[in-house]
C-alpha cells in the first residue's frame, strides 16, 4: 500500500521557498504586536515618566493616555489618579457626568467632587458588623479587634423561655 506524505497546507507553504506570503505575514504580525507594547507601555506611563505628556494644573496632574477627538487623560491628585476626562474640539467632559466644561480644571474638579460624594454616601450607609455577624466568621479570619468585642459580648436573652 502506498501512503502519501500528508502535510497542512500552512506548512507546505513554510517549507516551500518559492511561497513567500505566509512567512511575510507572520513577520508583520510579530512587528505589529511588538509595537502594541511600545504603544501600552507609553500610554500606562506615570505622571512622573519624563516622556509622559503631563499637564500641571494645580492640585491636579493630567497625563494624556490616546486618543484625538476626543483626546483621553488620566487625573492625577497627588499621588492617586481620581479618574479620566476628555477634550473635545469645543469643550471638556468627564467620566462621571453628560455635562460639558470650558476648562480641564473644571471637569476634573468636578469628577474630584464626585468621588468626594461617592466615598462619604459609601460611608454613611456601610454598618457596621455587629457580634451575632461576628460569631458567624471563621476564626481565623477575626481580627484582634474583632476578638476583644466578642470578650464583652453578652447576647440578648429576652426571647429565650425557661423550660
Amino acid at each position: 500500500m502506498h501512503t502519501k506524505n500528508l502535510q497542512s497546507p500552512l506548512k507546505r507553504n513554510l517549507d516551500n521557498q518559492n511561497h513567500h506570503g505566509t512567512q511575510t505575514m507572520i513577520t508583520t504580525f510579530s512587528f505589529q504586536e511588538t509595537e502594541l507594547e511600545e504603544f501600552l507601555d507609553k500610554i500606562l506611563l506615570p505622571p512622573t515618566d519624563p516622556n509622559a505628556e503631563v499637564q500641571e494644573i494645580p492640585p491636579y496632574k493630567i497625563v494624556y493616555v490616546n486618543g484625538a477627538c476626543p483626546r483621553n487623560y488620566r487625573v492625577y491628585k497627588g499621588d492617586s489618579m481620581i479618574g479620566v476626562i476628555f477634550q473635545h474640539i469645543t469643550h471638556w467632559c468627564n467620566e462621571v457626568d453628560s455635562l460639558r466644561y470650558a476648562k480641564a480644571l473644571d471637569a476634573a474638579v468636578e469628577l474630584d467632587e464626585f468621588l468626594k460624594v461617592a466615598r462619604i454616601s459609601t460611608t454613611a450607609t456601610e454598618q457596621p458588623v455587629t457580634e451575632e455577624e461576628l460569631l458567624d466568621k471563621e476564626f481565623d479570619a477575626l481580627t484582634f479587634d474583632d476578638w476583644e468585642r466578642l470578650k464583652r459580648y453578652v447576647p440578648e436573652t429576652r426571647d429565650l423561655v425557661a423550660a
